[in-house]
């Protein structure tokens, strides 16, 4: 489909040659001037979009930007308080029809089945067709999104990424002029996420609609779309420059990864991103404290104040993982499989490595054993000369979801901790370490804030602070930041670099995601699939610290890491 990249109203007219006639460039979709504000908190301000028939546009930004009023708005299930909002020159006063919209959880009636959830739309809007065409109508968009077989199947019988796809067909079956999709697929994992992101766009293709897609993953956006315009952060949120995605369609991505735009176009985005919502958050209120230079309880020589050891540093075989297997007895119980099978690994003090492969390989269990929350099977983990058969405060973990007590503020959940290995420091110092690592994490005007109160986002920076304060001998990580949109995702991995680089303490994140692993690591250790899940291979990240990921985005080397670990999990995908 030959799809035309038209600029928004926001920029200059580019002189054209005559158009045929009057309605040949008329937009299908136009917002002017359009403002929202939920009592004296202004959401969406001045907002400018104009969108051909057939454009597929993305519009990314950050949680709490205000994307999901501004698809709402355009679905006419709210009203802009100032401002037009334009289908065809008439304005969009109420949910039509002509405007399907596809949200993150959008309710399936769960006694229905999946035939019967989508012939629900079909009937009330085809209510004049014979019973035998609507039927025929519904079969059509369930098999159109691969949901054939399951047709007679309930939501319960059905995966995360199955439902969505009955949300989309039931929104196509509605035959709509514009598609709305607010981050669809935000909660799947990324082998579904991927293939959901192909069938929407053969139907795009197909069916010739025109999109909108609301999405935090910058990749995401420039694969799917013609346009990708950032959504800057609220309150007052308002548009940024468009970027026009002149790629091929249609798009590889393994190919991708070697074209030099796509390159170009992501370093862009991500770097504009970050200019205006990630940046400005960091370094506030970081040097007010001065972090006392007391050693934890958890240290031999906690007595004496901090030295830096020349000896200490990059110390060989200070962690080291021997033939380390995880057994599990079947269901059953008349036997066993063995999950992770002879895991060989030794590291450097103050080494950061990332554990990478697909779900199942057993990534977490290693991590699990190393906190000493989930018993050895077979082999040893030996860390600072000593075995590690039980958890300790001589390791910090961070879990996906943060174990915070929701009715103690920020500052009372990390001094739980603190408390326990700073017995011996005074009170005001161990203030001092909790108020210090609260600010580096960007929390030292959130200090009193209860974190029941608190944004998944702001919880885990709490857990991040909490793990550091204890000064652990290790630190390990569990897909930290798996619940949260990329976006937010970028700032912590930020913060987490910006307080690794002062304390090097020796650390281990388990990822899904290949741009965190080679951010953050110094080697990635790749996975095989599991069972008797192994280490298939490990590449040595030599890219300069500190390391931000708009530089990363610009060195040389930064996608060849990318294509080696990609090609692994690729390769260990296919062999299933």
């Amino acid at each position: 489909m030959s799809v035309v990249n038209i600029s928004t109203v926001r920029k200059p007219a580019q002189s054209k040659p005559p158009a045929p006639s009057n309605d040949a460039f008329q937009p299908l979709l136009e917002l002017k001037s359009v403002c929202k504000s939920y009592g004296a908190t202004s959401i969406l301000n001045n907002i400018n979009l104009s969108i051909k028939e057939g454009e597929f546009v993305a519009i990314v930004g950050f949680s709490g930007s205000g994307k999901t009023t501004l698809i709402s708005t355009i679905a006419g299930l709210i009203q802009a308080d100032s401002g037009e909002v334009l289908k065809q020159g008439l304005p969009i006063t109420a949910p039509g029809p002509d405007r399907g919209v596809v949200f993150q959880n959008y309710s399936l009636m769960p006694w229905l089945t999946v035939f019967e959830n989508v012939a629900l739309a079909v009937d009330q809007i085809f209510k004049d067709w014979p019973e035998k065409q609507r039927r025929a109508h519904t079969e059509k968009y369930v098999r159109m999104v691969n949901l054939g077989a399951a047709m007679d199947k309930k939501p319960a019988e059905l995966s995360g990424g199955m439902r969505q796809r009955v949300n989309v067909a039931r929104a196509l079956a509605a035959s709509p002029d514009i598609l709305l999709l607010d981050e669809p697929l935000s909660a799947l994992d990324a082998l579904t996420r991927g293939n959901l992101q192909d069938e929407i766009l053969h139907i795009w293709e197909q069916e010739k609609k025109t999109v909108i897609l609301i999405t935090n993953d910058v990749d995401e956006a420039i694969y799917m779309a013609d346009r990708v315009i950032p959504l800057n952060p609220g309150p007052d949120a308002t548009f940024g420059p468009d970027f026009v995605i002149n790629l091929e369609r249609p798009r590889d991505r393994t190919a991708l990864n070697h074209n030099p735009e796509f390159k170009r176009l992501r370093a862009e985005i991500t770097r504009y991103l970050m200019d205006i919502g990630i940046e400005k958050n960091l370094g506030q209120a970081q040097d007010k404290i001065v972090l006392p230079k007391i050693k934890p309880n958890t240290d031999a020589d906690w007595n004496r104040a901090l030295p830096v050891l020349p000896e200490n540093v990059a110390r060989p075989r200070y962690l080291e993982f021997s033939k380390l297997s995880k057994i599990y007895p079947t269901p059953d119980g008349n036997s066993s499989v063995k999950v992770v099978d002879g895991f060989d690994l030794k590291m450097k003090k103050g080494e950061f490595i990332s554990i990478i492969g697909h779900s199942g390989c057993g990534k977490s269990t290693v991590l699990s054993m190393t906190a000493g929350l989930n018993s050895v099977s077979e082999g040893v983990i030996i860390l600072d000369n000593k075995e590690i058969d039980s958890a300790g405060p001589d390791r910090g973990v961070v879990f996906q979801a943060p174990s915070l007590f929701p009715w103690l503020t920020a500052f009372e959940n990390v001094m739980l901790g603190v408390d326990k290995v700073y017995p011996h420091a005074s009170k005001a110092e161990r203030e001092d370490i909790v108020g210090y690592y609260l600010a580096r994490v960007g929390l030292g005007d959130s200090l009193r804030k209860k974190a029941g109160d608190m944004s998944n986002g702001m919880r885990q920076r709490v857990g991040i602070a909490r793990a550091f304060a204890l000064s652990p001998k290790l630190l390990l990580l569990d897909e930290p930041f798996g619940m949260l949109d990329s976006l937010t995702r970028w700032e912590l991995q930020e913060v987490l670099m910006e307080v690794w680089d002062r304390t090097q303490v020796t650390a281990i994140v388990v990822t899904h995601d290949v741009d965190e692993a080679i951010l953050l690591a110094d080697r990635v250790v790749m996975m095989t699939n599991g069972p008797h899940a192994k280490i298939g291979k490990i590449e040595e990240i030599d890219l300069p610290r500190p390391r931000s990921r708009k530089a990363l985005l610009a060195h040389p080397d930064y996608y060849k890491y990318r294509e080696s670990i990609l090609s692994f999990l690729t390769e260990c995908d296919h062999s299933h």
